[in-house]
């Protein structure tokens, strides 16, 4: 009988629990739940749940020590502190977020224990991973050379459920929608390395279309570099990794940027006297005779009935109604005001677009490669998103258990040991690419 402990039981959490909880049902598997707050409407059979303070270290290595392997699903801040403990206990450790310098600092040490730390390994990143290796080794393997590679993946919300202007509704991580792109994105374009810093970045973007479902925005997202050695491209031209969008979304987002009320780094002041506008307000340099559109027109170069002021005064930007909140950043009211506007609906269905963009040489001809993932959500709780972040781990949990993987260390899904089996396995559920190739 193997135990998994699982960490977190937020958003994303419901496929993945579903899962484990079909593989429990076999005898063969002892499902724990753990987070700050326990949600009893999420109740399933043969899953134990256990409210705990992840911060208390008795209560969490009690829990670690119970169980074979841990996954993760908490903010990456608290991935670290797992991860030492899996360490101490000798425990397996998977989560979907990215592998930060301080968790590759245990490569040695988990080697040296024979355990298994696989980092990215959901969606972006992670079926990413899995399905553009797949490509590229087979381009290699038959002689091609990759003189172009990009990769972009969206989570959006699906056509028969889009019914605001933001053509946007929020499937994840609130907060990480706010925050999303901050810092510098680094990439490789025809040769020169780019480094496209935050308040350019929502302007900087590529049309990417998708055979069937119409255009997206695609910009630029974190740091594409590292990922060259990884992925054995280091001679390619082009290598870049991004987050898509739908058309005009990445306009009116830049707006808020410029306007600065994503930045998290203070607190407002007496932000609970204030009203939305007076809110808005305060971020512009106030003109005499110049109204609040004209203000928010400038920051952008547009005109005062730009479709980006419209974006912002249907989030409720522009309301004089109080904010009522106290001891908040900008990019924390934001999110509030998203929350509010751009909720998914308990019919609502989310959509994930994946599409990765080969270009490469062959017996002296040049040839494209798409492949390309659209997939819809149920609803509000079964989404695209929590099915397409959740399987991965609990796949992965599955090959790990069941000795079915040689890998040691801290690793990410890009060896074949990991993705060949891992995209027959999400091809069951429905998570399958489609590949054109054609000669250019």
């Amino acid at each position: 009988m193997k135990r998994i402990l699982l960490f977190g039981s937020g958003r994303s959490s419901p496929v993945l629990i579903q899962y484990l909880s079909e593989w429990a049902k076999t005898g063969e598997l002892i499902v724990t739940i753990a987070d700050f707050v326990i949600d009893p409407k999420k109740s399933v059979e043969e899953v134990k749940f256990i409210q705990i303070d992840i911060t208390v270290d008795t209560e969490r290595q009690n829990l670690i020590q119970e169980s074979d392997l841990v996954i993760s699903l908490l903010p990456a801040s608290l991935h670290l502190l797992i991860a030492k403990d899996c360490l101490l206990f000798s425990k397996h450790f998977i989560t979907a977020s990215y592998a930060s310098s301080e968790l590759k600092a245990l490569d040695k040490e988990a080697k040296e224990k024979g355990l298994l730390f696989l980092m990215e390994s959901g969606l972006d990143p992670g079926i990413d991973h899995l399905s553009a290796m797949k490509e590229i080794n087979e381009i290699k393997e038959k002689g091609g050379n990759i003189n172009s590679f990009k990769s972009y993946t969206g989570g959006l919300v699906a056509p028969e459920s889009d019914d605001n202007p933001w053509n946007y509704k929020i499937s994840w991580n609130p907060r990480n929608v706010v925050l999303a792109g901050q810092g510098t994105a680094k990439y490789l374009e025809n040769g020169h390395y780019k480094y496209l810093p935050y308040h350019r970045l929502f302007t900087t973007t590529e049309t990417i279309r998708i055979e069937g479902f119409g255009n997206f925005e695609g910009y630029a997202n974190r740091d594409s570099l590292s990922y060259l050695p990884l992925y054995g491209l280091e001679n390619t031209s082009t290598f870049i990794r991004g987050t898509l969008r739908s058309p005009g979304f990445c306009s009116a987002w830049n707006l808020l940027v410029q306007l600065g009320i994503t930045d998290d780094s203070y607190i407002v002041e007496n932000v609970e006297d204030l009203s939305w506008y007076d809110f808005t307000l305060s971020f512009l340099q106030n003109k005499k005779d110049k109204k609040i559109n004209h203000l928010l027109a400038a920051l952008i170069n547009k005109g005062p009935g730009a479709q980006e002021i419209h974006k912002l005064k249907w989030l409720g930007l522009l309301d004089k109604k109080k904010i009522g909140v106290k001891n908040a950043t900008p990019a924390q009211l934001l999110q509030k005001l998203l929350e509010e506007k751009l909720v998914m609906h308990s019919e609502d269905k989310d959509m994930i677009v994946m599409h990765h963009l080969f270009d490469y040489t062959f017996d002296n001809k040049k040839y494209r490669r798409t492949s390309s993932l659209v997939l819809k959500g149920e609803d509000k709780i079964h989404t695209a998103m929590a099915k397409t972040v959740g399987l991965p781990l609990g796949i992965a949990a599955r090959l790990v258990l069941e000795n079915k993987l040689k890998l040691t260390g801290v690793q990410i899904p890009v060896v074949k040991e990991l993705y060949v089996p891992m995209l027959e396995a999400l091809k069951k559920f429905g998570i399958e690419f489609k590949i054109l190739n054609y000669e250019l």
